[in-house]
């Protein structure tokens, strides 16, 4: 876990970064604090020539449209022609026919190395179909202690298939590679209610991949601590008259702060 956040701050990854216009921002900000660099292009007549500057890129489908859909490919394949790491965030996949076909075809014809979402989005990429609440996971899908080893086992076999390093967050975290899976704990309840904490993890995690490419599947899991030691920091920090605004700040702040020593005093993980 230190190592791969100090390596972050060592090698500063430049992530091209397409996202949704809803999170944006807090995206670009979540990358500066950790110790990356953001750039955000959608426009077809310049994503391949940005992705060939940069070190990892995220594709986001939270805000889809025809315009940058195919955007999205042609960046997917440049990326793939350099060796640079691919993370997908499948935002909403099972909430339309578009969102999850092409969340489908992402992981088909670009093959991204990582795969970041709650677990009714990747239960939809694993069979083809599914539900989710919105852009949320459904209730009935939840990572729970109760069902914890079936989850396991099933995030494993989504990686050995996909052949991707599969993040699935929520109240637990797994993070999985198919030899092994991460089982993490941080995090704050109050991080549900901010809009974008699931994109600025996305984003973080290229980064973390980028300046990590010979153990990808240690360093999503240490981005997943990170962002949720970061909220736990976060809400440690809130008095009586903060709300989910001063709760977004202090969530960057604490990513911002972070160390590799103190990863590893906040992080809450077992490997199974």
């Amino acid at each position: 876990m230190k190592k791969s956040l100090e390596n972050v701050r060592e090698k500063c990854p430049l992530v091209h970064c397409i996202t949704n216009y809803v999170t944006v921002n807090d995206v670009a900000n979540a990358l500066l604090a950790i110790g990356g660099s953001p750039i955000m292009a959608d426009d077809i007549e310049e994503t391949s020539d940005i992705t060939s500057i940069c070190n990892a890129l995220v594709i986001n489908i939270g805000t889809l449209n025809q315009r940058t859909i195919p955007a999205m490919f042609d960046a997917g394949k440049t990326a793939s022609q350099l060796g640079h790491p691919v993370v997908l965030d499948p935002v909403g996949a099972g909430a339309s026919a578009l969102r999850t076909k092409t969340a489908l075809e992402i992981m088909e014809k670009v093959k991204p190395q990582v795969i970041r979402g709650n677990i009714s989005e990747i239960k939809t990429l694993a069979c083809g179909s599914g539900f989710t609440s919105g852009v949320d996971a459904a209730e009935q899908d939840a990572v729970t202690e109760e069902n914890l080893d079936t989850a396991v086992a099933f995030v494993k076999e989504f990686a050995k298939n996909t052949g991707a390093v599969i993040a699935v967050t929520g109240k637990i975290d797994l993070v999985s590679d198919a030899e092994k899976c991460y089982i993490i704990r941080n995090g704050a309840a109050q991080m549900s209610r901010i809009t974008g904490t699931g994109c600025q993890l996305s984003a973080i995690c290229a980064a973390f991949a980028a300046a990590n490419p010979d153990d990808m599947c240690t360093a999503v899991a240490a981005a997943v601590c990170a962002m949720g030691y970061a909220g736990q920091l976060g809400v440690l920090k809130m008095d009586q008259k903060d709300g989910n605004c001063a709760l977004r700040g202090y969530i960057i702040d604490a990513l911002y702060n972070m160390t590799g020593d103190k990863l590893s005093q906040g992080a809450k993980y077992e490997i199974r």
